[in-house]
């Protein structure tokens, strides 16, 4: 028999600090940076972000996100055989930031401790980086070497915004997102499409490095914003129609689209182009802004708690982000 895999639990965190428009707007005037709430919605959609404290970590946040996924799941932190964790922005160098939050995770309780020796680690294709980690976990769980795998999408992109740049830093948020995706004898994830051009490196990245004790470069992230706008709207059209040809089905029916909340021009351009109306479309971008890896599983989340989302519905996610790299999932809840 042919073996699937399939989300049971759902769970997401944001840090307590939310900023407004105008909040970040009166913040970035005391730099003589000149922003407002017109200027930000009407371009981006974006009305509010939340940014973590100074010492608040990606795997902090990651925890959180897991502890609220395994309690949808019914699950416990040792009952997880397979941890990955997508972010650009880990807690450190190395070790990887699933490393760290699987130690979290192993502290919560004696039994807990179980979830020591499975392997995790963190997958980097920064916006898309979700969509990526949920399609390895599938595939792993496909091919026998997970049962019940716990796949975060974790951000704290505040750390690496170039306050001094308005086109940027107003776009930005933290967060993380978190699913138990586990074996199962009907279908969940009916089929991924994956995709990455490296030619396109330099439209958005963060060009800096450690070397030497030193940073080399500019560890501030860059972004032509018209640049990916025109490469976003193309490709998330394509993997979407890809993945959708592959499991043998049509736009129509999808029952949610749960794309990358980085900018609602690019949301309402690919349902427009999937001939989709935005009331099938989960919008979070508002309340988040751009999370990274974290956007997708926190728009999933908030789409499944406020009861939008139901069990047996078909939904589509789909990733665009630096590398230049995209990808979509389509699933069954």
């Amino acid at each position: 028999m042919r073996r699937y895999s399939r989300i049971t639990g759902t769970g997401s965190y944001l840090p307590p600090r939310r900023l407004t428009n105008q909040d970040l707007a009166a913040e970035l005037a005391q730099r003589g940076v000149e922003t407002s709430d017109e200027w930000i919605v009407e371009r981006t959609g974006i009305r509010a972000r939340h940014f973590a404290a100074p010492d608040v970590t990606s795997s902090d946040l990651g925890f959180e996100a897991a502890k609220r996924a395994l309690e949808a799941a019914g699950l416990a932190p040792q009952d997880i055989d397979l941890l990955i964790v997508a972010t650009s922005t880990p807690d450190m160098v190395f070790p990887s930031t699933a490393c760290i939050l699987q130690h979290k995770l192993a502290q919560t309780s004696p039994d807990a401790a179980g979830i020591a020796g499975c392997p995790a680690f963190d997958v980097q294709a920064v916006c898309s980086g979700f969509v990526y980690a949920l399609s390895v976990a599938d595939a792993m769980i496909q091919t026998g070497a997970a049962s019940k795998a716990l796949v975060i999408g974790a951000e704290v992109f505040s750390r690496i915004l170039d306050f001094n740049d308005r086109t940027t830093c107003v776009l930005f948020g933290d967060g993380a997102g978190a699913v138990v995706l586990e074996a199962s004898e009907q279908p969940g994830i009916l089929a991924s499409d994956l995709h990455a051009d490296g030619k396109h490196v330099g439209i958005l990245c963060v060009p800096g490095n450690v070397s030497g004790g030193q940073v080399l470069g500019d560890p501030l992230l860059k972004m032509d914003g018209q640049a990916v706008f025109k490469l976003a709207v193309g490709v998330l059209e394509d993997a979407a129609r890809a993945a959708l040809a592959k499991a043998g089905k049509t736009a129509a029916d999808i029952d949610w689209l749960i794309p990358h909340q980085a900018n609602i021009r690019i949301m309402q351009s690919t349902a427009k182009r999937l001939k989709l109306p935005m009331d099938k479309v989960i919008v979070t971008v508002d309340q988040h802004g751009n999370t990274s890896a974290a956007s997708i599983p926190l728009a999933l989340d908030s789409g499944v708690r406020s009861g939008q989302i139901q069990k047996g519905q078909t939904l589509m996610l789909e990733g665009v982000g630096g590398g230049f790299t995209w990808g979509a999932v389509l699933l069954n809840l």
